[in-house]
């Protein structure tokens, strides 16, 4: 991706385990990616990030002319550290509040938002409330939540969700929520929102390969409730670029972007979407990947580096995605055409 100067004053983000960057090191959580062979291609090895190598934050970071950024819970970061923004996201977190319970803990999104409360009061340290007010006007937030809302929640049988609701029920509360909380940082002075819907995870390895299915199938129940998801925050996505006119939201759609990257992998150099780079058992999906196992060689032909995540392969097409991608996968503008619409030039 091109990297070019600082377009944004900073970018904020609300996430899972998809983009936690080293938060859930500072947890009592289990939910953690700071061992080998995580981080296996970053230049700073095993930190946390769940994948080989960069996320989407780090690739969307080059893009947008800012450093890598800080995770909220690392106790040695300065004021210094969290002026181009901080990473609050959280494995196992999810929009609503007992999502991932069972995995210990963790940062819910309502949470995630009042950590981002006591960012700004270290701000106010700095700059005055004309000048942080400008500063935050210009800041990117990107939230990429919900997937532990169904993966560690509606669709795990340990939990009453699924017996209680009905999928469109479901989605009804956990956009109630999510909601709730765009609002909260809306209110907090944050005006630039990218926020990504779930992607098809009923076409993870760890779906897959407890459904039995073959390579060219996916868990179409799984996929069909995370859309009635994506449905309604795109809609919310419409109806706060109405209703709150001196902002702008953008819905990511990850689903039909990684959909169209599964569905083609050649076109994306990609040759294995079944087998998981690291991890245990058939396909190396029915464990996760644990400390000092041995990943495979190619790890930029794989599409999941673990039963569940990404390889830093598809991160960096998510990212491109959402930079300069068509409408069909940033709605209904691209984060490019933010860039060209405030006038900063890249």
């Amino acid at each position: 991706m091109a990297s070019s100067a600082q377009q944004f004053t900073a970018m904020y983000v609300f996430g899972d385990s998809l983009v936690d960057n080293g938060n859930n090191n500072y947890l009592t959580a289990q939910a953690k990616a700071n061992f080998y062979p995580y981080g296996i291609d970053f230049y700073q090895g095993p930190t946390g990030r769940f994948t080989n190598g960069k996320t989407i934050i780090d690739f969307l970071s080059e893009s947008l002319g800012l450093p890598y950024l800080p995770p909220f819970a690392n106790p040695f970061s300065t004021d210094r550290d969290i002026m181009y923004g901080v990473n609050y996201a959280s494995a196992a977190g999810g929009i609503l509040e007992e999502s991932g319970q069972a995995l210990g803990e963790r940062f819910s999104f309502s949470l995630q938002a009042r950590n981002f409360g006591i960012t700004k009061r270290q701000l106010q340290n700095h700059m005055n409330e004309t000048e942080l007010q400008q500063y935050l006007t210009k800041a990117l937030a990107v939230v990429i939540l919900g997937s532990n809302d169904y993966v560690n929640n509606y669709l795990n049988p340990t939990y009453p969700s699924q017996s209680k609701f009905k999928p469109e029920n479901y989605a009804d509360i956990v956009i109630s929520q999510y909601t709730k909380q765009i609002q909260a940082l809306y209110d907090q002075g944050l005006r630039l929102f990218f926020l990504a819907g779930v992607g098809p995870i009923g076409c993870t390895p760890s779906q897959k390969t407890a459904a039995q299915l073959p390579a060219d199938k996916c868990v179409n129940f799984s996929n069909d409730v995370v859309q009635m998801f994506n449905i309604r925050l795109r809609t919310l996505v419409d109806q706060f670029n109405v209703t709150h006119p001196n902002a702008t939201f953008i819905f990511g759609d990850t689903f039909q972007a990684l959909t169209d990257i599964l569905a083609h992998p050649s076109q994306f150099g990609l040759t294995e979407l079944e087998r998981a780079c690291c991890g245990v058992g058939r396909n190396n999906a029915e464990k996760m990947c644990l400390p000092l196992l041995i990943p495979c060689l190619n790890r930029n032909q794989y599409a999941f580096w673990d039963a569940f995540h990404p390889t830093e392969a598809v991160h960096r097409l998510l990212a491109l995605a959402a930079f300069n991608g068509p409408k069909s996968y940033s709605h209904p503008f691209n984060l490019k055409e933010i860039v060209e619409m405030t006038k900063v030039q890249i």
